[in-house]
């Protein structure tokens, strides 16, 4: 529970500062100036067992830090503050390390019923992440089939030829980047922006895991989510100087910054080694899920609680890629990456 401890010592200093009530009445939710972040955290010690989500407790979190977090008083308020029963919802979801280290079903199964309770229909609701086929190995399928929603894949619905991220870096182009063999090209700077999102979706719900990148920091909330909608992404993969700067501005792309509306961690069970690869001897149950309209602030929380894991085990430093957060605040004004500037709440 490192986390808590540390965040409230921030909460405190940030009171010392800025006076105001714990439970936010004065505080317009939704709404915090851009140089400050909100993140609202629900936390239950009995969210997991062994490893294990207990999703009706994960319900209850879920539910309790929408309701912190919008400060409506009652659940069908809280979403409809965030989305309308007119949109298209797209529940982003990192699936590729699978159901135990990536996001975990529960979790996004907590807001697909949140959803439905704004009245958002199925139909409108869609689980989505870059591969269809990371989302049913990861147990997706099961969560759409339950809940009667779509299920999608950002390659698989392929890519839009008019709306793409341009990089001065080549890339080899590989099966399934829109570019790949035509006309004879084996390489291209543009990276295309998904259909799923140009034509489909319009709003996101990004919820990403508490897991660490070896390059990025963290497959959180802005990596996950920019290099998940776009094509011709190995250029940026092996260089930590590369990922800096395309994930910030792939993600300050009107076609997603402007369709975010809300970013959930998945800090039920932290893992703070191994990236892709699932493996629970290097991860702790947190039991936790965190809330904010501030990617940024998400982000940067996520790997200050996985490098104290790391150095509570003696482990040496993950690499953290400061300047990827920099550029997205500072640059790009995506968020807040000053940790003294993030407020926390916790949920009841």
């Amino acid at each position: 529970m490192q986390l808590r401890k540390e965040l409230v010592g921030y909460w405190i200093g940030w009171v010392a500062v800025f006076p105001f009530s714990f439970q936010g009445a004065d505080i317009p939710a939704m709404g915090d100036p851009p140089d400050r972040a909100r993140v609202v955290i629900a936390e239950n010690p009995r969210a997991t067992a062994a490893f294990e989500p207990q999703p009706k407790i994960v319900q209850s979190m879920v539910d309790g830090g929408i309701l912190k977090l919008t400060g409506k008083p009652d659940l069908k308020q809280a979403w409809r503050a965030i989305v309308s029963p007119q949109d298209v919802v797209g529940i982003k979801v990192y699936s590729g390390p699978g159901a135990n280290s990536g996001t975990r079903p529960a979790v996004a199964g907590a807001v697909i019923e949140g959803l439905l309770e704004a009245g958002v229909a199925p139909s409108h609701i869609i689980i989505w992440d870059k591969r269809l086929l990371d989302l049913r190995l990861a147990g997706f399928d099961e969560l759409a089939r339950r809940y009667n929603v779509r299920l999608a894949g950002a390659a698989d619905s392929g890519y839009d030829e008019n709306v793409f991220y341009d990089n001065s870096i080549m890339g080899s182009l590989v099966a399934g980047d829109l570019d790949f063999d035509r006309n004879g090209k084996t390489t291209g700077r543009h990276s295309y922006m998904s259909k799923l999102l140009t034509r489909t979706i319009t709003k996101i719900i990004n919820v990403s895991p508490l897991l660490n990148h070896n390059l990025a920091g963290v497959c959180g909330n802005l990596y996950s989510l920019a290099l998940g909608s776009v094509d011709n992404t190995l250029r940026f993969e092996a260089s930590p100087e590369r990922l800096a700067t395309a994930v910030p501005e792939i993600y300050a792309k009107p076609a997603l910054s402007d369709h975010v509306v809300l970013n959930i961690t998945d800090a039920l069970i932290g893992q703070y080694q191994g990236e892709q690869m699932s493996l629970l001897h290097y991860s702790m149950e947190l039991n936790q899920i965190w809330l904010s309209k501030d990617p940024v602030a998400l982000d940067v929380l996520a790997i200050q609680e996985l490098e104290h894991e790391r150095e509570e085990r003696k482990m040496r430093p993950g690499n953290d890629n400061p300047d990827l957060y920099r550029n997205a605040s500072f640059f790009l004004e995506l968020g807040v990456g000053d940790l003294a500037k993030i407020r926390i709440e916790m949920a009841k």
